[in-house]
């Protein structure tokens, strides 16, 4: 029996060692709100659109700011991905946060006047700290695949309805 013992220790101290020299890699992904649909945008109409039309639109804003009588709403959502590799002591980390975020702002008659937008949580990527994850290639295929986000989202495109229903 005693010949038995020094052979598990033995093996418990292989097993922590080899498990220590051992390389590990990790991904993990973390979101805030659901990102935001730029179809949904498209229902917004400066000097037309109510602030309780836009909110029946998109929702509730993450945050109301007012402005003296004006006011302004803040849509957000942030996705953040991290990837990240480990040997012995050495843990290298790659992080990539990008945000969906829009900003609405209505005169004292709760009448939007004017809204700016920023699509970004679908280019998040898992990427380790030596690869570069703002590559114009890489966007343009992440921005083809999310619905709705190549369309213009007002300008011409309310223009164009202007004519049209002239």
């Amino acid at each position: 029996m005693r010949t038995a013992l020094p052979s598990l220790r033995s093996l418990a101290a292989s097993s922590l060692l080899l498990a220590l020299a051992l390389p590990s890699c990790f991904l993990s992904r973390s979101d805030t709100n659901e990102p935001l649909a730029p179809d949904l945008f498209r229902k917004l109409r400066p000097g037309v659109t109510r602030a309780k039309e836009a909110v029946e639109f998109l929702g509730a804003p993450t945050e109301v700011v007012e402005l003296g009588q004006r006011s302004a709403y803040r849509y957000d959502a942030t996705t953040l991905k991290r990837a990240g590799f480990t040997v012995i002591v050495l843990t290298m980390l790659g992080e990539d946060q990008r945000q969906d975020r829009a900003w609405l702002f209505f005169d004292d008659h709760d009448v939007l006047t004017h809204y700016a937008t920023t699509f970004g949580v679908h280019r998040t990527q898992y990427a380790l700290p030596w690869e570069d994850v703002h590559e114009d290639e890489d966007n343009a295929v992440r921005d083809a695949e999310r619905p709705g986000l190549l369309e213009p989202l007002g300008g011409a495109a309310v223009e164009n309805e202007k004519k049209a229903s002239r």
